[in-house]
């Protein structure tokens, strides 16, 4: 009989993640196509959109500012629907890019 450890290293859950560790997640698989999503990506795949360090980092930019953005139309970006786990998870994640 093998054990567990026989078949490899098992995947973290979700709920084993931080909020950063999630919301980079989220990220990659909803914001990469338009947006740099990564920390030091300063060109983003789409030249309108601005990369998460530039919006990090912008004077000002707070949790709550954030949250308004994403919940907020914008002509260039698609109606993005994250449910609030995913959008606090998001959030977490652009404003620990500020911090690198």
């Amino acid at each position: 009989m093998l054990g567990l450890g026989a078949l490899g290293p098992v995947p973290a859950l979700a709920q084993d993640q931080t909020p950063v560790q999630r919301g980079r997640a989220v990220a990659d698989s909803r914001c990469a196509d338009c947006h740099a999503v990564r920390a030091g990506e300063t060109v983003s795949p789409n030249a309108a959109a601005a990369s998460f360090t530039r919006v990090a980092t912008t004077p000002g930019m707070t949790e709550l500012a954030l949250q308004a953005a994403l919940q907020t139309s914008h002509r260039t970006m698609p109606n993005l629907i994250l449910d609030a786990d995913e959008m606090r998870d998001v959030i977490a994640y652009i404003l620990s890019l500020a911090k690198r």
